[in-house]
C-alpha cells in the first residue's frame, strides 16, 4: 500500500478491527514465512508456532500468561493520595490517577507476566541477580514495579521516568524508603538538554555494584552511547537492558557492550513484538533482554 492507501485505511478502519485484522494476518505472515525458511525452524520457533496453532497472538508466545487472570488482581484505593494501588509482595504500587480499576488490571497484570519467572523479559534469573547493598539505576521506571521489588536490598536507588503523570504515583510508592530514592523527571540519552540526560552526567563510577536496568522504548542504544564513561570505569557492574522494541537492537547492543568486556548473556525464550508497526520477517521473533555483567 502506497501512503494515501494506508492513511486512508487508519481514517476509515476503527482502531480496534485494525488491531483484529492484524491479530488474523500476522499469525498467516509467520507460518508462511517458516514454512518457505525450513532451514530456520529451531525447536524452540517450533514449539512457538505449535502455541499458536491454537492460542490467540500474544507478546509472550507461551503458556505461562494463561495464569494471570484480571479477576485476581486487587485493586485498591487510598484516600490519603487519591490514587488506586494493588499490592506487590506487600508494598504498595500506585499507578495514575486517570487510570480506570479495569485498566489497573490490565497494566499489572502485564507486570506479573514480564517478570514471571519463565518470560524473556525478566530481568533477573537465578546467575544474574541483584545483591543486598547494590545501587540500581532504573531507566524507564513507569510504574516503578522493578525498583519496588528491590527497594529493601538496595542501598540507592535512581528512577528516570519522563512521563510526567507516573510521578505522582513513583512519590507515593516510594514514599516510605524517600531517603535513599531519588525520582528524576527526565528521558535518558546520548545527549543532555532540558528534557534528557545522560548517565554519565549524573552517575559516577562507585566502589559498590551498580545495576542498571533499561527499558526505554527503542532508545536503548542511545542511552549507552551517552554511559561510555561509566562503562568503561565501573566494575562491578550488571546491566538488564531490552533488547525487543526495533529490529537490530539485539546485534547492535550486543556489539556495543562486547567492546567495553562485559560478558554478555540473553534471557531464555523469545518475545513477539506486534506492537511493532515496522516489524517484518525474518524479524518476528526477538530476544527480550540482554544481562551483561563484569
Amino acid at each position: 500500500m502506497n501512503n494515501f492507501t494506508i492513511q486512508l485505511y487508519r481514517i476509515t478502519v476503527p482502531k480496534y478491527f485494525r488491531r483484529k485484522i492484524q491479530a488474523k494476518k500476522l499469525p498467516r505472515s509467520i507460518f508462511k514465512y517458516y514454512k518457505n525458511h525450513p532451514e530456520e525452524l529451531t525447536p524452540e520457533i517450533e514449539s512457538i508456532l505449535n502455541y499458536l496453532k491454537t492460542n490467540p497472538i500474544a507478546v509472550f508466545p507461551y503458556s505461562f500468561q494463561d495464569n494471570y487472570r484480571l479477576d485476581d488482581i486487587e485493586v485498591f484505593y487510598d484516600s490519603k493520595t487519591g490514587l488506586r494501588y494493588t499490592l506487590m509482595d506487600g508494598k504498595k504500587l500506585f499507578f495514575k490517577k486517570r487510570w480506570s480499576i479495569n485498566r489497573i488490571k490490565k497494566a499489572y497484570s502485564i507486570l506479573l507476566k514480564e517478570q514471571d519467572i519463565q518470560s524473556p523479559h525478566r530481568y533477573l534469573s537465578e546467575q544474574f541477580q541483584f545483591n543486598e547493598g547494590d545501587v540500581l539505576v532504573d531507566a524507564g521506571a513507569a510504574e516503578g514495579n522493578f525498583a519496588l521489588s528491590l527497594v529493601e536490598k538496595a542501598s540507592r536507588i535512581i528512577l528516570f521516568e519522563p512521563d510526567k503523570e507516573w510521578l505522582e504515583p513513583l512519590h507515593a510508592t516510594f514514599a516510605p524508603w524517600k531517603d535513599k530514592v531519588t525520582i528524576i523527571n527526565k528521558f535518558v540519552g546520548d545527549t543532555t538538554n532540558a528534557n534528557q540526560i545522560t548517565l554519565d552526567n549524573i552517575i559516577t563510577p562507585l566502589k559498590t555494584e551498580i545495576f542498571l536496568k533499561v527499558d526505554v522504548e527503542g532508545a536503548e542504544l542511545k542511552l549507552l552511547k551517552g554511559t561510555t564513561k561509566l562503562l568503561s570505569q565501573q566494575k562491578p557492574f550488571k546491566i538488564a537492558i531490552c533488547t525487543y522494541h526495533r529490529e537490530q537492537d539485539e546485534k547492535e547492543i550486543t556489539n556495543f557492550l562486547a567492546k567495553y568486556n562485559f560478558k554478555i548473556s540473553f534471557s531464555d525464550g523469545y518475545m513477539l513484538p506486534i506492537f511493532d508497526k515496522k516489524m517484518r520477517s525474518p524479524y518476528f521473533f526477538r530476544r527480550g533482554l540482554i544481562r551483561a555483567e563484569k
